[in-house]
């Protein structure tokens, strides 16, 4: 890192102009176009010509430090200061790729009495190790090479909170924040009105597919599984639901204390001396170092966030997934931890591809009730307008500040502004009457481009940092009089001498409609002298580059425009030789591209010349554009990354000449697309595919290549029968990722039919209320009939199973609205004594699926006590009790056995006669296809005919994952054959093989 003394010497000179900077008026207004602005208001553009400004800060003594995406800090002198100097070079510590690099800017509260900068920025290297460990000393931008890719493994990094200190030093404060995937990084910094500095960081997770920590590419692990060591398990272990913990759920790890906690998906609170954790944080007496600096978590990406003037209260705008776009509210950030709920929540409601991954964090969090988590202040849909302006599909919440002082309309004081980098738009959320931002009062104040930081500066008004066009631009309110916008168009802007050109000021205009004059300064010397004309022709017969400027005027207000001529040379041009129009990509595909560039007065350009920017356009409606990497030279190539469809690549090829003038060619590179389709059996069941949930078949289209997570429900109900999950159709887990394929495929989730353990059995119960309704009728199978109690609480139902049994779950079908409110499941091994293994007090009707841990009981019953509607009785057509453990009943009412209760490997499985014995407990697995007795897995240790079903140590493999037929079979996930009693024999120790599948009873099974 180097910081310049330049800006030392420079700062002398400024010391004396610090209260005529709140006149200066901008060198250039905008295009335009860009103007679109309230009444009373104008548009002007500060500074032009930085490159992937992220964020600005103001000086009290007149200077302005801008930070670059690169890794560059650099200071104007003065807001008319047209050429800043580099403050501090860190691009060899910040990795600079996709949505990565220096994004968080700071200066003390007492600066500049207190010189030091604070920043914040993705770390080119691991959490304690080298840098750059991805990219070259030095360089604007930074690779993430395939292996590992950027999608697929992902290049490893963290991020570094740091000051920079007058005499040059770079002090590291906080180094945390692990981070695989390259967008959703880090961050923002801000000082609070209690002096104590606040930080936030994202998740650093996938943005493609539901990222619980797995490994989405298993043909590299240049990045290792489980990198950032996330939970309990070790860097290098297999993270899978429900235990997970990584990905997105490091959001929420403050929740799982087994570990120490990381910085991801949250806000923090230190001293900004130290980095250390500030006084009267709410968990200051951990032993965690990270858990003490925590303010806030369950965030995505906070990539911006402000302080409400004259209160404590902290505002945080986070960056959402699929659906929402958030603005959060902390009141007292000191008051508690404070939880938004990200990734299990999304917006109000669950996100509903991490509530299908059923992992334990969310489910934990969603038993924990809505008071466990805090609900967005003000969420916007990226399907719906706000305020009805600006576009939809798209959205990043990308800036917010409060506006408080200065000479805007009163109406302003207290308004909250927050803009939407994908929307391109800055909206006013004015004051209400509460003194609080008001959802229902939103206006629009900006459109155009995309902002990356919104911040107040000089004279009160709103400044706004523009991305992609390399701008400061600032918000005047003038009163009545609107100033008019100059523009200048120059045809041709270069060319040999003599160059003769035409200056056009023609599309100039005036807001108010006041009647425009001009003045130029064809010369550069400064005057407005050389002409009054709209239009003007001038001859430049000496080389150089020129300098015309054009003022003009309503009267009452002024407007200058600025644009350079380049007189005795042409701009280069560009040609990109390869890849051509025609080409279309799938996921992981290297492309090599190679260009060419001519110029008039040097030839041919080097290679030093060019330079090559790959660009991302995701298109859920209106496309918004991800700036993926930078590379120099006449050649190259680039690996083709995953993104969520529609989307395209654009590459980009820039020549400058030695005069810098540039030409700039790009051709769009469309991808491989590929229909898919995912269903479930029995039809008609929910499954989720990447980030949204539905009744199957659920179809979508994606890129070639690319990772979809999928997953389905543990147990589902349909009527009155209950099914366990069994394995999906290409033999992956309920939980997984698939890579998708280059032709239309259908995905399967299977489901196998739980054994009802109540169906036919003896039912009881306290009353019945007439003749055809009595307890046998909820028990018969028969969604037709059922069973109706007396019109009183409180009212019990009972089932004797005949035998012992591992009990784990109770199903009541209620009728209509004569269902419980309030009722306990109670089990017992007697019928006398009882145990309460679930309780409801929010009975809400329907089918109730009630799970609950496994219980040896005989018989089973529910006590109701309140009645959903009074008057009413309590009516179920059906009852049923199921186990996760228990038999596995085959043709003639034989059980699959283990022989001679042996668990050494190999051990032949048999028909016997059901015993109950711990040899013929089997546990079906809901999440990865497995059947398992004794600790081990039913497997099939060949594919060929008649490969004996045996006991194994579970190693994953295909051959002991089992899929679940309707008919009852089960197939083999290796070979594509059946579990198979021999010869159709029931004969005790009929031996079970595999076999052709052919639907006979002999290959017929019934499981828990």
């Amino acid at each position: 890192m180097r910081i310049s003394a330049q800006w030392l010497r420079r700062a002398l000179s400024t010391l004396c102009s610090v209260l005529l900077l709140l006149v200066v008026l901008p060198l250039s207004a905008a295009p335009a176009s860009a103007a679109v602005t309230p009444t009373g208001f104008s548009e002007q553009v500060v500074f032009t010509g930085l490159k992937d400004p992220t964020n600005v800060a103001f000086s009290p003594d007149g200077r302005v430090f801008v930070a670059e995406k690169s890794g560059l800090v650099k200071v104007f002198d003065q807001l008319d200061d047209p050429t800043p100097s580099v403050y501090a070079d860190l691009r060899t510590e910040v990795h600079n790729y996709w949505d990565r690099g220096l994004l968080g800017l700071a200066l003390h509260p007492d600066f500049p009495t207190d010189p030091r900068v604070y920043v914040l920025y993705t770390h080119d290297g691991l959490i304690g190790g080298p840098t750059p460990k991805w990219g070259t000393p030095d360089t604007d931008a930074d690779p993430c090479p395939s292996p590992p890719g950027p999608t697929g493994d992902g290049c490893q990094v963290s991020a570094r909170l740091s000051v920079l200190n007058a005499n040059g030093a770079e002090q590291v404060l906080v180094e945390d924040w692990c981070q695989v995937y390259p967008s959703h990084s880090i961050g923002s910094i801000e000082f609070g009105p209690d002096g104590m500095l606040y930080a936030g960081g994202g998740d650093g997770a996938s943005f493609t597919y539901v990222d619980y920590g797995q490994d989405s590419f298993t043909s590299s692990d240049l990045t290792p599984d489980n990198p950032c060591g996330d939970g309990t398990a070790p860097v290098g272990a297999t993270l899978t639901p429900p235990t997970a913990e990584g990905g997105a759920l490091r959001a929420q790890d403050l929740r799982t204390s087994a570990d120490p906690a990381t910085l991801d998906g949250s806000i923090i609170r230190i001293d900004p001396e130290t980095g250390q954790a500030a006084p009267g944080n709410p968990l200051i007496g951990s032993a965690d170092l990270n858990t003490r600096r925590i303010v806030a978590q369950g965030l995505r990406n906070p990539m911006r966030f402000t302080f409400r003037p004259g209160t404590s209260e902290l505002w945080i705008g986070d960056v959402g997934y699929s659906t929402w776009e958030e603005i959060d509210r902390i009141v007292v950030p000191t008051a508690g931890v404070t939880n938004f709920g990200w990734p299990c929540y999304e917006g109000a409601g669950r996100q509903p591809g991490y509530d299908g991954a059923n992992v334990n964090i969310c489910e934990n969090l969603y038993a924990a009730g809505s008071s466990a988590v805090a609900t967005p202040y003000y969420a916007y849909k990226h399907s719906e307008k706000i305020a009805n302006t600006c576009t939809t599909g798209s959205s990043s919440i990308s800036g917010l500040t409060f506006y408080k002082d200065g000479n805007y309309p009163a109406a302003y004081d207290g308004t909250l502004f927050f803009s939407d980098y994908s929307r391109k738009c800055v909206w006013a959320m004015m004051k209400g009457a509460n003194g609080l931002p008001d959802p229902a009062n939103i206006q629009l104040f900006a459109s155009g481009y995309g902002v990356t930081r919104l911040q107040t500066g000089p004279g009160g008004d709103l400044f706004t940092v523009d991305y992609d066009n390399g701008r400061i631009l600032r918000y005047v309110y003038n009163g009545t009089n609107n100033p008019p916008t100059a523009v200048i168009q120059a045809d041709p802007p270069s060319g040999p001498t003599p160059l003769a050109v035409t200056f056009d000021g023609t599309a100039s205009n005036d807001a108010d409609g006041d009647t425009l004059t001009y003045a130029w300064d064809l010369d550069g010397d400064g005057g407005f002298d050389d002409s009054t004309a709209a239009v003007v022709q001038h001859t430049y017969t000496t080389t150089g580059t020129k300098t015309v400027r054009l003022r003009v005027s309503d009267g009452q207000a002024t407007s200058t425009a600025t644009t350079e001529i380049n007189v005795a040379n042409t701009a280069p041009t560009a040609t990109i030789t390869s890849p051509g129009p025609a080409t279309t990509w799938k996921v992981g595909d290297a492309i090599d591209f190679s260009g060419s560039a001519t110029d008039p007065e040097q030839g041919t350009l080097p290679a030093s010349a060019l330079t090559w920017s790959l660009v991302m356009h995701h298109c859920p409606s209106d496309c918004h554009t991800h700036t993926i990497t930078s590379i120099s030279g006449a050649t190259g190539s680039f690996t083709a990354p995953d993104h969520e469809y529609p989307s395209y690549l654009e590459l980009k090829l820039t020549a400058r000449d030695a005069q810098g003038l540039t030409d700039t060619k790009s051709v769009r590179l469309d991808p491989k697309m590929v229909p898919l389709t995912f269903t479930s059996s029995p039809a008609g069941l929910p499954v989720t595919v990447l980030n949204k949930s539905g009744r199957s078949p659920v179809n979508g289209t994606t890129i070639v290549g690319s990772s979809v997570s999928v997953s389905a429900d543990p147990v589902q109900t349909v009527a009155n029968q209950v099914y366990r999950f069994g394995l999906w159709s290409d033999g992956g887990a309920r939980d997984h990722n698939l890579v998708a394929p280059a032709g239309a495929t259908t995905y399967t989730a299977n489901y196998g039919l739980k054994r009802n353990l109540a169906l036919g059995k003896p039912a009881l119960a306290s009353s019945t209320y007439l003749a055809g309704r009595e307890a046998s009728k909820a028990v018969d199978g028969s969604m037709s009939t059922a069973w109706s109690s007396a019109r009183t609480d409180p009212q019990w139902f009972r089932v004797d199973l005949g035998s012992v049994q591992i009990v784990d779950r109770v199903t009541m079908n209620w009728l209509s609205t004569a269902y419980a409110k309030s009722y306990q499941i109670q089990v017992s091994g007697s019928g006398r004594t009882w145990k309460t293994v679930s309780s409801t007090v929010s009975g809400d009707g329907g089918t109730d699926n009630v799970a609950f841990s496994p219980n040896y009981a005989r018989y089973v019953r529910v006590v109701a006590t309140q009645r959903a509607v009074a008057g009413s009785y309590y009516s179920f057509w059906e009852f049923g009790v199921f186990q996760s453990t228990g038999a596995g009943i085959g043709i003639g009412g034989k059980c699959i056995d283990v022989y001679q209760a042996s668990t050494a490997d190999g051990t032949p499985t048999t028909l016997y006669t059901c015993k109950g014995s711990v040899n013929q407990q089997w546990t079906p697995s809901v999440d990865d296809g497995t059947i398992r007795s004794m600790g081990k897995c039913l497997s099939a240790r060949d594919t060929t005919l008649r490969t004996p079903a045996v006991l194994w140590t579970c190693d994953g493999t295909a051959g002991q994952r089992w899929i679940p037929r309707l008919n009852g079979s089960l197939v083999n996930a290796a070979s594509g054959m059946c579990l198979d009693a021999t010869g159709a024999s029931t004969a005790n120790g009929t031996k079970l093989i595999l076999y052709t599948c052919n639907s006979a009873l002999n290959q017929r099974w019934t499981l828990p």
